[in-house]
């Protein structure tokens, strides 16, 4: 996360300029602390806070704050910053107790304190800065406060009726999830911050707590809706509801009671803005932006909202430029957590998925489930544990779980890495030449397990573009063998796959950097697909497939399969993804067929299954087949997860032995939700719904990003594109800058010498021993 920017000290400026009656709205941590500062900033202003509810009034217990917003603080206002560092309780465990199991890792250094001792604090600080305070008082109707306020900060909450009132300009996109939760408290320090696990008659219930005074902690408990109903507490009220809780979870709270604090059940909601200001009212914390409570970050964003909105009102010449310099500063890091805590929700939401892991295993994966946690950082923080998380998985000694074995069918990959592949568009009439030799070679020689070619078409009429390469003539399956004899001869234990597919309505196009999925200038050929859609505006009108072309197409597939295996390949994959042929017949927003291959969910898979049968049929038998599949369209309408995992479970129950878990790239209009390692949650469902290996994708670009996700048990493969177009021995220098040498990374002869990094300067100048300070110099 990028640092919130401390306020810096107060500079001249246009009084004209800058705003001197401020009006606040909301008396919680965010805007106490934000008219704190903009009055330290400048005494001269005018700062008004208006709140509904009285100076002491709060939901919850304890607030949770790192080392980086406590720096943020303590740069800002060292008053504030000493009041709290005063109250804080610090911790450094995390305690996971799952059927009657408690797995502890340390060295977490968390800090928190009572929330109601965090609003004292900001409180006291506003009255000795001048600030005018107006608890039990509502606030003025918006249009008037910007009248008559040279700024309006909005930081009234998740349901910001300041916010509702331009609703047209914020566009606010709130969106309520599936489980119920409620604050509570208990009268004692946990020593953890303590994840505990029920599993009831009713279905699974877990239990946040954390400790935030000597002898208080802060206990959450949340489950899913049906689950809530189910157990009844939709019938009981808040006293009933605290003892109930306190009897389900009575293990971890020692047998004493629960107490509440206007304790109700909620369903948590995530708060998105399109926008932060309109003219001189701006948003601030949850006004503004939520993120799930399970990562902690609530009044941390709003603490550092209000750090970049005083900094920024002193830095930027006009209102204008301040209210925009710190939309686009706190936006990204605001969507970063907001990405990290939908990972952590949706975690808690599927819980139930992960119950049957290994304990270890199931300890590690809820730690890193936000993927802010990794598995390099979690061994930086605590060896034992992480170390133990190995062992339990099966890792040899010394060995990152990047680097174990993983067999498939007759095939054993000496690691877990794939190259994923990647469209060159550098073939002639299909035949791959030495641009493919020197690109598959070198990937082969830079040690990943499993090297997979680009998407190699069964037909001429098969192709996304003119240079594309193909399975389609013998002269292709020789030069597909003199590749695979290369990698076989010069990279033993570097296995080779060959991906198979036909571009159905998205080919006779241009070369990707000519014009992606733009149709050729010339010389197009015809296009067939499940239903006659053209891709996208201006693309090619497909016709649909009869049922004689249904056959000759699953014979193309065949016979190139055939060519495939006497080619020599390792592996085979069927690309049934990203809106190619087999992909359109998967998709209801592609397939409009009436007949056998269209409508139900089993009628779109008929088509794409038979041409799987096929392949198979000429596939050696102990050689492994996969199968690549885009587990979402990120489109309304279209296929999603649940869809995708009885994709997978069919596929799987005729003889694929893994899945290749992409998404999208199926209709021009799609919306994705990119980021870090962003579809790898889909790889995570199916891998554990429908019991098959899977080969996760997407945005994973470090060797640490892998060995997370293999040793929590959400993938069995990582396939990496980009990095490995970075640098082709990307697998070699992760094993090298992990101090691994050993069977799960081999260097080639000729290349051993350069498995150390090379130094890049002189590392042996001598260090200073001495300091002197101006005092002790002479003169």
């Amino acid at each position: 996360m990028v640092p919130a920017r401390p306020a810096t000290t107060p500079q001249p400026h246009d009084d004209r300029l800058r705003p001197r009656r401020i009006a606040v709205v909301g008396g919680g941590p965010g805007g106490l602390y934000t008219a704190a500062l903009l009055k330290r900033l400048a005494p001269g202003r005018e700062v008004t806070v208006w709140e509904r509810g009285a100076p002491d009034d709060t939901f919850g217990f304890g607030v949770v704050l790192s080392d980086e917003t406590l720096g943020g603080i303590e740069h800002a206002d060292p008053v504030v910053y000493e009041a709290l560092k005063r109250d804080f309780v610090h911790w450094d465990d995390i305690d996971i107790v799952h059927r009657n199991t408690r797995q502890t890792s340390g060295g977490h250094r968390f800090a928190a304190l009572g929330r109601r001792r965090l609003l004292e604090i900001l409180h006291d600080r506003c009255h000795d800065l001048g600030v005018d305070l107006r608890p039990r008082t509502g606030a003025p109707p918006p249009d008037r406060l910007t009248e008559t306020h040279d700024l309006v900060v909005a930081a009234d909450g998740v349901r910001s009726a300041t916010r509702e009132a331009h609703r047209d300009v914020f566009r606010p996109h709130v969106t309520a999830h599936r489980c119920r939760y409620i604050w509570l408290a208990a009268d004692f320090a946990f020593d953890a911050f303590r994840f505990e696990i029920a599993e009831t008659e009713h279905g699974v219930m877990q239990l946040h707590g954390y400790p935030y005074a000597t002898d208080a902690s802060t206990v959450i408990v949340e489950m899913r809706e049906e689950v809530w109903r189910a157990a009844g507490f939709d019938a009981l009220d808040e006293a009933e509801s605290t003892a109930r809780c306190a009897k389900i979870f009575a293990g971890a709270l020692g047998g004493r009671p629960l107490r509440a604090n206007k304790s109700e059940w909620t369903t948590f909601r995530t708060v998105v803005n399109e926008r932060w200001s309109h003219g001189n009212l701006v948003l601030l914390g949850d006004a503004a932006h939520t993120a799930h409570f399970s990562i902690g970050s609530g009044t941390k964003l709003a603490v550092e909202d209000a750090l970049a909105l005083a900094a920024c009102l002193q830095e930027q010449p006009t209102l204008g430029a301040a209210l925009a310099a710190y939309e686009e500063e706190r936006r990204p890091v605001v969507a970063s957590t907001q990405r990290a805590a939908k990972a952590s929700l949706e975690w808690f939401e599927d819980l139930e998925r992960y119950l049957d892991q290994p304990p270890r295993q199931f300890a590690f994966n809820l730690l890193t489930r936000s993927r802010r946690v990794t598995h390099d950082n979690l061994r930086l923080r605590d060896a034992e544990f992480t170390g133990s998380v190995e062992r339990e998985f099966g890792c040899p000694p010394g060995t990152p779980p990047m680097f174990t074995p993983l067999r498939l069918r007759g095939l054993t990959l000496r690691n877990r890495v794939v190259v994923s592949p990647m469209d060159m568009y550098s073939a002639t009439d299909g035949v791959p030449g030495d641009f493919h030799l020197v690109h598959l070679g070198a990937r082969a020689l830079g040690g990943a397990g499993l090297v997979m070619t680009e998407m190699v078409c069964v037909s001429p009429e098969g192709r996304i573009t003119p240079g594309c390469a193909g399975l389609y003539t013998g002269r292709q399956g020789e030069a597909w063998r003199r590749i695979t004899d290369f990698v076989h001869a010069e990279a033993p234990g570097t296995a080779i796959g060959v991906q198979l597919g036909h571009s159905g309505r998205k080919g006779s196009t241009r070369l990707m950097w000519e014009g992606m999925d733009e149709p050729l200038p010339d010389g197009n050929w015809p296009l067939v697909a499940p239903s006659p859609l053209p891709y996208k505006p201006g693309s090619q009108t497909p016709r649909e497939l009869s049922r004689a072309r249904l056959t000759d197409v699953r014979e193309q597939f065949a016979a190139a399969g055939a060519r495939a295996a006497r080619a020599g390949f390792d592996l085979l994959e069927l690309h049934c993804a990203h809106g190619y042929l087999l992909s359109g017949f998967l998709s209801p927003l592609t397939n409009r067929r009436t007949d056998a291959y269209g409508g139900s969910p089993e009628k779109r898979l008929r088509y794409p299954l038979e041409v799987f049968d096929a392949v198979r049929e000429v596939w050696p038998a102990e050689r492994p087949m996969t199968v690549r599949v885009s587990a979402t369209d990120w489109a309304e309408g279209g296929t999603g997860a649940e869809e995708a995992v009885a994709i997978a479970r069919a596929f799987a129950a005729h003889g694929a032995d893994a899945v290749d878990v992409s998404t999208g790239q199926v209709v021009a209009g799609e919306r994705p939700e990119f980021g870090r390692s962003y579809q790898t949650p889909y790889a995570d469902r199916i891998r554990h719904e429908a019991g098959v290996p899977v080969i996760a994708v997407g945005a994973i670009s470090s060797w640490d990003d892998v060995n997370s996700l293999i040793l929590a048990g959400r993938t069995d493969l990582c396939a990496l594109a980009r990095p490995h177009l970075y640098d082709p021995h990307w697998t070699l220098h992760a094993a090298a800058e992990q101090g691994y040498d050993g069977p799960g990374a081999v260097w080639p002869a000729p290349y051993r010498a350069g498995s150390r990094p090379p130094r890049t300067g002189r590392t042996d100048a001598p260090r200073p021993r001495l300091t002197l300070h101006e005092r002790d110099q002479d003169g």
